[in-house]
């Protein structure tokens, strides 16, 4: 039984909210019978479902769940007035909610908590004093809304959990497209061209429009009806429209949140820096360049909002490192860095863009669908919880991705391209390959998986089993080293 007290509105929303299966169900799932479990902490972008996992895992496995919105009823936030003690709290809660709140059986959820931040701060007690209670937080500015001079942050009392948009296997599965995966993984095995790689190929383009916000994908899904749908099925105009409707939604809430948030003037630094990020991928060079959100930009003006967007989670920074050695953060440039957003399909919106547009027909749309093809793998290995890396100058040779990859064989870093076609030929690449002889090179297109002349050849729809082929490897190494 849930009891809260949010708005009818805000229950309704959640009621439509999309059922499909998340790899953040089962994090959850573990973390609600883990015998060392602290209270839980899910950071994440507005619009990833956060709050909707949490619920579904009360309605799963709790008998109850005690939820306070600090958005939809900030006068809640007097429960955390005077004392933060867990015995106070809890007692006021109950008191609130009109409930009795029991140890393992309740859960007990703070949504929106940077709104106030007595209560985040309590969860250090509750870590401390009140380990039996299940305690979860969900906050979608929590990086720059919480004023950590005023109250400390809980550090070491809490589990942090990074919550992204839906990855591309997750979209697969909630198409009902899941047996693919096996077939994706199999290929990269093997280095074995993988059946379908055509129509998979469209589905990688297909999210890429859609994108991994799951309100977005579940427009999607609903538009385009109940099954049975195959791999050659064209999505209908009306699916992407609906998908494309809730996408600008979620951008003018992104914008929203920049002047509800933030002072006014910070506001429209960050302002212009967020609508820059189109244009600033689109150009030749991807090389974040602060004289192109405004003629006289600098730094020292804005990197602080660059720094707002990174905290909020809506977009994801890669930095220039000046050698491919392992470890890469001791050749970081903080200086050149790109700028991707955190969901593909949201990029997609910004630019208007159909998914018809990422099919290779013009030359001159070339750096367009370069700019998506290479925000969709940053996406990726983000989501995965790798920290990419990029090497090289544009007038040099440049390397879109490096991946530290600690290997007893050799010391270079794993390097990464990014084609958004077949037409793979780039003198980058050779550059590398010449200069540092590394063991093997991953090129990423939509070409077949292959292995030739020391390039793998790994499609886009393969990035992710990509990335858990290299948690094994890392996996493996590690434990080879203990």
């Amino acid at each position: 039984m849930e009891q809260s007290i949010t708005s009818d509105a805000t229950t309704d929303m959640f009621m439509r909210a999309p059922e499909f299966h998340r790899a953040l169900d089962d994090h959850l799932a573990r973390w609600s019978t883990s015998p060392s479990r602290k209270p839980l902490v899910l950071l994440g972008a507005r619009q990833t479902g956060k709050t909707h996992a949490l619920k579904k895992l009360a309605n799963r496995r709790y008998d109850n769940l005690a939820f306070i919105d600090f958005s939809q009823t900030p006068q809640a936030a007097s429960a955390f007035e005077d004392s933060i003690r867990p015995s106070d709290i809890v007692r006021r809660l109950e008191l609130l909610l009109g409930i009795s709140i029991i140890p393992r059986h309740t859960l007990i959820v703070f949504d929106e908590v940077q709104l106030c931040e007595r209560a985040l701060t309590s969860l250090k007690y509750f870590c401390d004093e009140a380990p039996e209670y299940h305690v979860a937080v969900a906050g979608s500015l929590l990086g720059v809304a919480v004023n950590r001079n005023k109250y400390s942050f809980p550090v070491g009392k809490v589990t942090l959990l990074p919550v992204h948009p839906l990855t591309f296997h997750e979209f697969l599965d909630a198409l009902g497209f899941s047996n693919a995966i096996t077939d994706i993984r199999h290929g990269l095995a093997t280095n074995a061209p993988v059946a379908f790689h055509d129509s998979l190929i469209t589905l990688s383009r297909l999210y890429m429009t859609i994108g991994g916000m799951p309100e977005v994908v579940q427009s999607f899904v609903s538009a385009r009806g109940n099954g049975p749908h195959s791999l050659n099925d064209v999505p209908s105009t009306h699916a992407l429209a609906a998908a494309r409707t809730v996408q600008t939604a979620i951008n003018t809430a992104y914008e929203a949140d920049m002047v509800k948030y933030v002072q006014t003037e910070d506001s429209a630094k960050i302002f212009e820096a967020w609508r820059s990020i189109p244009t600033q991928l689109a150009k030749e060079n991807h090389k974040f360049q602060y004289k192109a959100i405004r003629s006289g930009a600098r730094a020292a003006q804005y990197a602080p909002a660059i720094d707002w967007l990174a905290s909020a989670g809506i977009v994801n920074l890669c930095t220039q490192v000046t050698e491919p050695v392992s470890p890469l953060a001791a050749f970081e440039n903080p200086t050149a860095f790109k700028v991707y957003m955190e969901d593909t399909g949201l990029l997609m919106a910004r630019y208007g863009a159909t998914m018809a547009q990422l099919n290779p027909s013009d030359s001159k749309t070339a750096n367009f669908r370069g700019a998506v093809a290479e925000n969709f793998v940053m996406q990726t290995l983000v989501a995965a919880g790798l920290k990419p890396y990029y090497w090289g100058t544009p007038s040099k040779g440049e390397l879109e991705f490096l991946l530290d990859m600690p290997s007893p064989v050799h010391q270079w870093a794993l390097p990464l391209e990014v084609k958004s076609g077949r037409h793979v030929s780039a003198r980058s690449l050779a550059a590398f390959q010449t200069k540092y002889t590394p063991d093997y090179v991953i090129r990423i297109s939509t070409k077949n998986m292959g292995f030739d002349h020391g390039i793998r050849s790994v499609p886009l729809y393969a990035v992710q089993a990509l990335t858990e082929e290299l948690a094994t490897e890392a996996s493996g190494t590690a434990s080879h080293a203990h």
